[in-house]
């Protein structure tokens, strides 16, 4: 299997199931895309196939029943996972309530900072969002015993007041996110892992690549390096590792389909 350190700068790999086969049970797995746009389905269903378990996720959302992230929150293969927005998952609403899953929620734009300070050398920062509440004082529950009560719940983050323009203003203190692994999609790749994203299936991919010590990303389409113009690139190479061409035809589900009627008189 090619590694970040085996073949030099091309870093093509021959397929999703060798990208991920190094993938352990229990590793911390940054996963972009947001609800169901933009996530590295096909790596997804290479690590579902290949049984690891006990998987500590951290991504916008755990996205539904029966596809992405969802797929492995099934099988049981997530015990814990990090998100901002999980209201669209049926048997995610389960496991947490049943104890059988820990769940840390974290406000959007904190998530994506904490992801994006874990690749940038950066140790914690302070924040607004978020103070005044439990996710600052503490108590927000993370996990229940099954029968209706907290088995565990967040512990209270150091807050301090900063002067601002508006006045002295508390801040809450967040630490950097780091994974074992991320896995992304992107819409061209040249060999050398710079990527380009198509539109809001950016969303919190390059944060979660960042974050990754290993950065594996499924692309629709590779190029050789020169092909792309350096200025459009969106992740440069040195945080991508394993680069798997996946083709343009992957199934890429809608979570909500939403037309507009003949006549034009609003949407259903």
């Amino acid at each position: 299997m090619t590694t970040h350190t085996s073949r030099g700068l091309d870093k093509t790999v021959a397929s999703a199931a060798d990208a991920v086969a190094d993938i352990p049970d229990g590793a911390t797995l940054a996963v972009g895309g947001f609800g169901l746009c933009g996530i590295p389905s096909v790596l997804i269903q290479a690590l579902l196939e290949q049984g690891t378990t006990d998987l500590r996720v951290v991504s916008n959302n755990c996205g539904v029943d029966d596809w992405g992230l969802g797929l492995l929150l099934g099988a049981g293969r997530i015990s814990k996972m990090t998100a901002s927005y999980v209201g669209e998952n049926k048997e995610f609403e389960r496991q947490f309530l049943s104890g059988e899953l820990e769940v840390e929620l974290v406000p959007q734009g904190t998530l994506a900072e904490r992801l994006r300070a874990g690749g940038s050398g950066i140790a914690a920062f302070f924040t607004r969002a978020g103070t005044g509440t439990q996710m600052a004082d503490g108590g927000l529950p993370q996990r229940y015993d099954g029968a209706g009560g907290v088995a565990q719940a967040s512990a209270p983050k150091e807050v301090r007041t900063f002067a601002t323009e508006a006045g002295p203003r508390e801040f809450v203190l967040e630490e950097a996110i780091h994974a074992d692994f991320a896995l992304v999609h992107a819409a061209i790749a040249d060999r050398q892992g710079n990527l380009l994203f198509n539109k809001s299936a950016r969303n919190f991919t390059p944060q979660a690549a960042m974050a990754g010590r290993v950065c594996i990303a499924q692309v629709e389409r590779l190029v050789e390096p020169g092909e792309l113009v350096p200025d459009q690139i969106h992740l440069p190479g040195v945080y991508v590792h394993r680069v798997v061409e996946v083709g343009p035809d992957i199934e890429k589900r809608i979570e909500k389909r939403t037309v507009a009627p003949a006549d034009g008189e609003g949407a259903v």
